[in-house]
């Protein structure tokens, strides 16, 4: 039974691409100045500023796609007879996925006779497009669809996720990182080197000095755990730092060079929240790539931690002081109140 493949924004697939690869794309919505926004024209987004004026403080929400729009999405190529292919951003930074699940299941009964596999790349951005795109590759192939999605599920545990950022805050903000990390990121002027875990989330994993040091740090990682770099084509999304992604770009091509690189600006819903300088690389690699990084932390990283946790020490310990101030202060306040009320009182008795 041949399959439709559909994904959604988070994918990062450039519109053209898409549309040449028969990807249906559902987009995801943010909201900023007061107004809901959608980006499925991608030659029409204008990242620079966008990204700039996150950079001077505009503040931009985001919301995860509903079962029914998901249901409504899905029942377009069902009821056309084909089986579908769904390719998702990770359940573990967005309920999106989930919300694909319930729609998948409400819909098993209308359709019967139909399949809809739901793919957790356990990424976004590239993580999860070149998963699409494989998916594509695969339909063209004539693979049946139980099949393809065996074949994409593996995909995704062999496809690494690795990137840095300018500010950690906003991954944390978003609830995508850790309130230490994002202290010491920010505090301590570290260059994270952060990655997809096995858990479906991003954490921290690394770290380097220097914005030229991380992308050298990505394009290490590319030489040492490529897998048939040759064969494949590996993506890079940048958020407003189109520079340094040409830099990296170079690096890729010293030594070991894919067949081809996809470079894209980040989307504007995952760029909101890895924020202005965001660099990211995804490529293939072995089975358990995921736990790359994970054998221990380093020795000054975890000197970096003593320091920020003897810090939030300190500070919890003076936040602790201040309430205790500001009680006595405020009884002592009150106190004066009560007594100029009772002096008011009793001259309006006279």
């Amino acid at each position: 039974m041949q399959f439709t493949v559909l994904t959604d924004t988070s994918g990062n697939l450039p519109a053209p691409v898409a549309q040449a690869r028969g990807i249906r794309v559902l987009p995801f919505i943010y909201t900023y100045d007061g107004e809901e926004h959608t980006c499925t024209d991608t030659d029409a987004f204008d990242a620079e500023a966008y990204y700039g004026r996150i950079k001077q403080g505009l503040k931009v929400t985001t919301s995860q796609i509903t079962p029914e729009s998901f249901a409504a999405f899905f029942e377009g190529p069902l009821s056309e007879g084909s089986d579908v292919i769904f390719v998702s951003m990770s359940s573990g930074i967005s309920g999106s996925c989930d919300s694909a699940r319930m729609a998948a299941q409400t819909l098993s009964a209308k359709y019967p006779d139909r399949r809809l596999e739901i793919i957790d790349t356990h990424g976004a951005s590239l993580g999860e497009g070149l998963i699409a795109l494989r998916a594509a590759d695969l339909r063209d192939a004539n693979a049946q669809t139980e099949q393809a999605a065996q074949q994409l599920r593996a995909l995704a545990e062999r496809m690494f996720n690795v990137f840095t950022v300018d500010d950690l805050n906003h991954l944390r903000r978003g609830g995508r990182l850790s309130n230490l990390s994002a202290l010491l990121g920010t505090v301590l002027g570290i260059k994270p080197l952060l990655k997809g875990d096995t858990d479906r989330k991003i954490v921290a994993f690394g770290k380097v000095r220097g914005r030229r040091k991380s992308i050298e740090a990505l394009a290490a990682m590319y030489e040492k755990l490529a897998a048939e770099p040759e064969a494949q084509t590996v993506g890079i999304a940048q958020a407003a730092c189109r520079e340094d992604a040409q830099t990296l770009v170079s690096l890729l091509n010293k030594n070991r060079p894919p067949r081809e690189i996809l470079t894209v600006d980040y989307e504007p819903v995952t760029g909101a929240h890895v924020g202005p300088g965001a660099l990211a690389l995804f490529f293939e690699s072995s089975p358990g790539v995921r736990l790359y990084g994970e054998e221990g932390v380093s020795g000054s990283l975890k000197d970096a931690l003593k320091v920020g946790e003897k810090a939030l020490s300190k500070l919890s310990a003076a936040s602790e002081t201040a309430r205790a101030a500001i009680g006595k202060a405020g009884e002592t306040a009150r106190s004066g109140i009560e007594k100029t009320l009772r002096r008011l009182k009793d001259r309006d008795k006279e």
